[in-house]
């Protein structure tokens, strides 16, 4: 599975520009102006967890389509930062190590329609995450 594009994460300005990439992809294979928030949301807080944690990562971008007719975009944030020790923690409503909100990983988890998360002390991160066009 090649991504059809990836938005390298170094400075807090990516983050804009990771989210206006995937709503733009959202917007052309036919995803709701809602669902497009989602996405974007969900990418602001992948993308923030990349600059915030492991300082630089990537965000990459493919949309899939299935035997079914089905499309949806899939997004993988990845890094090479700390790692998460706790996984089940950062998976907790209101788990928050950076003062924020706390929506982090489960709001990305409830924004999207799959959501998947493997992360390795000291050699980082992955979150492979879809959503569906409806």
């Amino acid at each position: 599975m090649e991504p059809q594009s990836c938005v390298n994460i170094q400075r807090e300005w990516d983050i804009v520009g990771a989210r206006q990439l995937g709503r733009e992809m959202a917007k052309e294979i036919g995803f709701s102006t809602v669902d497009q928030a989602r996405i974007a949301t969900a990418i602001s807080e992948l993308a923030r967890n990349i600059y915030l944690y492991a300082k630089e990562g990537k965000i990459c971008y493919e949309i899939i389509r299935t035997a079914e007719n089905k499309t949806g975009l899939c997004l993988v944030a990845e890094d090479e930062g700390p790692g998460i020790s706790d996984i089940g923690q950062v998976m907790q409503d209101g788990y928050t190590t950076s003062g924020g909100l706390g929506a982090g990983l489960p709001g990305v988890k409830r924004l999207m329609d799959e959501f998947e998360l493997t992360s390795d002390i000291g050699t980082g991160t992955k979150i492979k995450t879809i959503k569906w066009v409806r």
